[in-house]
């Protein structure tokens, strides 16, 4: 059937402002952060309540309509870009905090609910939401990527956070994957399923997520080495010791270069490692003093530390906004964000390969990431419209995915999968991507939602997409 058809059968249960088929809307939702380019989407829909959302998934399985659910468009791997015809959701007007329960450290929300929003709202309770990415994003994009960030070492990744998820299948069918107890051995774990799924095996209408006590005492710190490869080493000496780092971000110099110019700071631009620790006055004094012996031993130049609230906020908005420091550096260019993830033991190795890989292939990329987990990035600002320059680009980011899956790694450790390193599925995951596929293809048998994205369709090898122009 016709997406025509399919528009006039929305307008028999949702009002004429939840439908925009307004051009500037469309191409609005037809992008992400990312350098990845589709289709427009032929109409974007508003939905306000659980029940539109399953009115609307119904509607488009009986018109056999794909569609793409929408959050802020903060991805960086096309998720939410159409790549065939289709109908975006975009779940913005479904914002509301639905409880908060400061006695079981549970809050419920809508999935349009954004991480500032939330923790604005925590805060009147002595609460906070522990997952930081670096775009204020939607939860439950959030949740649709299993993101990450600073804190993810402390308190884990968005998947350690939910208890329970409301979920629109394909069919129209609400469903909720876990409770909202502590802890449950019943039944399959439907929130590991959904977490990280993308948006190819349901809609998530309602989140129920932990949440932590804001900490008695919090102090941040800065801490630069010669070299990154010091600045990693000293960074699994301190999780070996046992030091309750809540925090811990390299920075290059490349990236704090960046950051002094468009986040108006003054930080030396050598290799450098921010870092956060939560607990009671006199336990981080006693950790600081064992903190900087571990160091030294890793030729630390220099360390300081800020308990100012003020001057912590200041230092990780600017460690947030270093990915929007390059854009504005080079306008024109696309963005290029590495995503790999290593045991930690291999972490220094696979920093030292990037960079070894970017002098040889003659690209400008700052080496950032949350080295706490063996996470880290490089950012690359790539011309478009230079072929050769993308091909690099290209080359680079396949060797070092390469690299990580050789040891044990994961292509992407936060960012996802959406059709950006969809082509690398077989090599990290053979015979389990065709359970994975399974999965899809009994929960979306007419394959409507987010098509495209993260599984290839079965019987593919690789998917080719690689940077477009």
């Amino acid at each position: 059937m016709s997406v025509a058809s399919f528009v006039e059968s929305l307008h028999q249960f949702l009002q004429k402002d939840q439908i925009s088929e307004n051009e500037t809307v469309r191409e609005q939702h037809s992008i992400d952060e990312s350098y990845h380019k589709g289709e427009l989407t032929q109409v974007v829909v508003f939905p306000r309540s659980t029940e539109d959302t399953s009115r609307i998934l119904e509607a488009a399985s009986r018109h056999a309509i794909p569609v793409v659910p929408f959050g802020l468009g903060t991805s960086l791997e096309g998720h939410v870009v159409p790549l065939k015809e289709c109908v975006t959701i975009d779940f913005m007007e479904m914002n509301s905090v639905l409880t908060i329960s400061p006695d079981d450290l549970m809050v419920t929300v809508k999935p349009g609910v954004t991480r500032s929003q939330l923790n604005r709202e925590l805060k009147k309770h002595g609460l906070f939401f522990s997952v930081d990415p670096g775009a204020d994003a939607t939860l439950g994009g959030m949740a649709a990527t299993n993101a990450s960030g600073t804190t993810s070492v402390r308190y884990g990744v968005m998947r350690d956070q939910v208890r329970d998820l409301e979920v629109v299948l394909a069919s129209g069918e609400v469903i909720h994957t876990g409770s909202k107890a502590a802890k449950s051995s019943a039944g399959l774990h439907l929130n590991g399923l959904f977490v990280g799924s993308e948006g190819i095996l349901g809609c998530i209408t309602e989140l129920t997520l932990k949440v932590y006590g804001i900490p008695e005492y919090e102090m941040a710190g800065r801490a630069t080495f010669p070299s990154v490869e010091n600045a990693v080493q000293a960074v699994v000496s301190l999780l070996q010791s046992g030091i309750p780092i809540a925090r811990v971000e390299l920075l290059d110099e490349i990236s704090l270069k960046q950051l002094n110019i468009h986040q108006k700071m003054s930080y030396p631009e050598i290799p450098t490692l921010f870092m956060e620790f939560h607990g009671n006055e006199a336990g981080l004094a006693e950790d600081v003093e064992f903190m900087k012996e571990i160091v030294a031993m890793y030729n630390c130049e220099a360390i300081e530390f800020v308990t100012d609230h003020a001057e912590r906020s200041r230092l990780w908005e600017a460690r947030h906004n270093l990915a929007y420091s390059f854009i504005h550096a080079f306008p024109g260019r696309k963005m290029m964000v590495t995503d790999v993830c290593v045991p930690i033991s291999e972490l220094a190795g696979a920093v030292r390969y990037a960079q070894e890989k970017l002098h040889e292939l003659d690209l400008i990329g700052g080496v950032t990431g949350h080295v706490g987990d063996g996470n880290f990035h490089v950012i690359l600002m790539i011309d478009l419209m230079n072929p050769e320059e993308k091909e690099r680009a290209n080359i680079f980011n396949e060797s070092l995915v390469t690299y990580g899956l050789e040891r044990n790694g994961t292509s992407t450790g936060e960012h996802g999968v959406g059709y950006g390193k969809q082509k690398y599925m077989h090599q990290e995951f053979g015979a389990a991507l065709g359970v994975m596929q399974q999965i899809k293809s009994a929960l979306d048998p007419q394959g409507i939602l987010n098509p495209g994205k993260l599984l290839p369709a079965r019987g593919d090898g690789v998917n080719e997409h690689v940077i477009k122009s």
